[in-house]
């Protein structure tokens, strides 16, 4: 086994655990970020098939290079407009919406052959001034305005934790989003994903009913 597949098998077991008996699948997103393709085709022989990149520019090489596998390629970054048409013919998923301009963007530039790209509006939990994200209260009207659009399949909610929140705090922050995700789904929004939870806060995340968790280091070892 390589250490890519034990670690892989590792972050498996911390989400078995923190489910405690919960029949729900949590669907493992592998941050390869600044990672080779070699990296990644060491956690797809592991069986992973969900993998995340923050940059288009990195992303993009690695994406024609492992064409031939049946990876969904997840963009979890900050986008900016002009990247959108990158992001809508290239990627299966895309996490980070967080306004109603860019939404239409990736709807417009998603090629028609394949189906429309999967979203999640980005809400922020934690309150940072540096994190993207829209707040609480604006995560329906941006659904309203993904709902319009053809290109778009609206699937759920993406959130992070501050980094120093621990234990109840990060529960916390996770539960806001939880919240925020019923009461878009009490407005008659199928959605059916929260995305959120990372390799330090993970059982915190999956605890409060993540469906989805991005996981980097834990997988794929520091990063240099």
């Amino acid at each position: 086994m390589t250490p890519i597949a034990a670690n892989l098998q590792a972050v498996r077991r911390r989400i078995s655990e923190a489910l405690q008996g919960d029949s729900r699948e949590v669907r493992v997103v592998a941050v390869s970020k600044t990672r080779p393709a070699a990296d990644i085709r060491a956690a797809f022989s592991a069986g992973c098939r969900d993998f995340g990149e923050n940059y288009v520019q990195e992303a993009l090489p690695k994406i024609a290079e492992l064409a031939g596998e049946k990876i969904r390629w997840h963009f979890i970054g900050p986008l900016q407009s002009n990247k959108a048409r990158d992001v809508a013919e290239r990627f299966d998923w895309f996490h980070a919406l967080d306004r109603a301009k860019l939404a239409a963007a990736l709807s417009r530039h998603r090629p028609a052959d394949r189906g429309p790209l999967e979203v999640c509006i980005q809400v922020n939990i934690s309150g940072e001034a540096s994190k993207s994200g829209v707040q609480a209260g604006e995560a329906l009207d941006l659904a309203r305005e993904v709902a319009k659009l053809p290109g778009l399949k609206l699937r759920g909610l993406m959130g992070i934790a501050a980094p120093d929140a621990e234990g109840a705090r990060a529960r916390r922050e996770f539960a806001s989003l939880r919240a925020t995700y019923q009461d878009l789904r009490a407005e008659g929004f199928a959605l059916d994903t929260l995305s959120m939870g990372m390799t330090h806060d993970l059982e915190a995340a999956v605890a409060e009913g993540a469906t989805m968790v991005r996981i980097g280091t834990a997988i794929f070892g520091e990063r240099a």
